[in-house]
């Protein structure tokens, strides 16, 4: 007798992302190879100059250097094999290959604010506490600022992802993306999946929004603090500003891209495509022109 359909889940999947391309879909291959190209050299630059000089294990440089770590991690999760599913028309997946590549690009995608969270806490105490800088800074002390994000940020993604491997798949095993997001997956469930949409948004509120929020908030406190001293603003504002715009050109790809799997909207599965690549890749090439070429030392 055989087994109904319906009780039958896909454990391998097809990434059909650009799908509507047809033969012009190879030719991305380009754009997203140089992207790719760029965040690699220009990371890979960055993290051996700071560990190579000893003038730059500061604080401060180590934070950029963790920075470019994560920036060099996240396009790695997904962009060679999009470029193989581009070039080769290599587009299956498994399940275990969908979920741990949705593991690590989130995790790494969530890192990057919680680490440009630090770097804003260091600039806080630097300026606005420079007398205690050290103390503040000192492993020891410094490790209370980090360790409830990092608690908070592997609860929240290990969750979200435990329980989309939960879920039954048998309607169809094609995935209209490139890589394995989160909601591009789970769309594609049988029955119902509200908690999975719930533990989607509460990932990227509580923890890219929020520490968008908190740098925010600790940028305007900084150039506050600048303007009451009577020092010269426009070196500070510069870099804050250049910070804040990067973070939020990128915190709205990531938003509008969440969000258009959410409400009714007449985006082309493209362009919600091509919004998810950008907020992978698009921090991971101009931080380190950001952090790296732009700071002095």
């Amino acid at each position: 007798m055989l087994t109904p359909v319906q009780n039958i889940s896909f454990r391998t999947f097809t990434l059909n992302g650009f799908n509507d391309l047809g033969e012009w879909r190879a030719i991305l291959s380009i754009p997203y190879l140089l992207l790719f190209l760029l965040s690699f050299v220009s990371n890979i630059t960055l993290i051996y100059l700071i560990v190579s000089q000893r003038s730059l294990h500061s604080p401060m440089c180590i934070l950029i250097g963790l920075m470019a770590v994560v920036d060099l991690s996240l396009p790695i999760c997904c962009v060679p094999h999009m470029l193989l599913n581009f070039i080769f028309n290599w587009k299956g997946i498994s399940l275990v290959g969908c979920l741990m590549q949705m593991y690590c690009i989130h995790c790494f995608g969530i890192f990057q604010y919680t680490v440009l969270l630090w770097m804003a806490l260091d600039r806080f105490f630097a300026i606005c506490k420079p007398l205690n800088y050290h103390k503040y800074m000192k492993i020891t002390n410094f490790l209370k600022f980090i360790i409830f994000p990092v608690i908070r940020n592997m609860i929240l993604l290990t969750t979200m992802v435990s329980w989309a491997g939960k879920l039954t798949f048998c309607s169809t095993n094609e995935i209209n993306h490139c890589f394995c997001e989160h909601m591009a997956l789970v769309q594609l469930a049988c029955g119902d999946f509200s908690i999975n949409n719930a533990l989607g948004l509460s990932l990227i509120f509580l923890t890219m929004t929020a520490d968008f929020i908190l740098i925010t908030i600790s940028y305007v406190i900084i150039l506050s603090s600048v303007l009451r001293s009577g020092k010269t603003a426009l070196k500070a504002f510069n870099t804050c500003i250049t910070h804040i715009i990067v973070l939020t050109v990128s915190l709205t790809f990531a938003l509008i891209a969440f969000m258009s799997y959410r409400i009714r909207n007449n985006f082309s599965p493209s362009s919600r495509v091509f919004l998810s690549t950008m907020y992978l890749l698009f921090p991971s090439c101009f931080n380190p022109i950001i952090y790296g070429v732009r700071t002095k030392k």
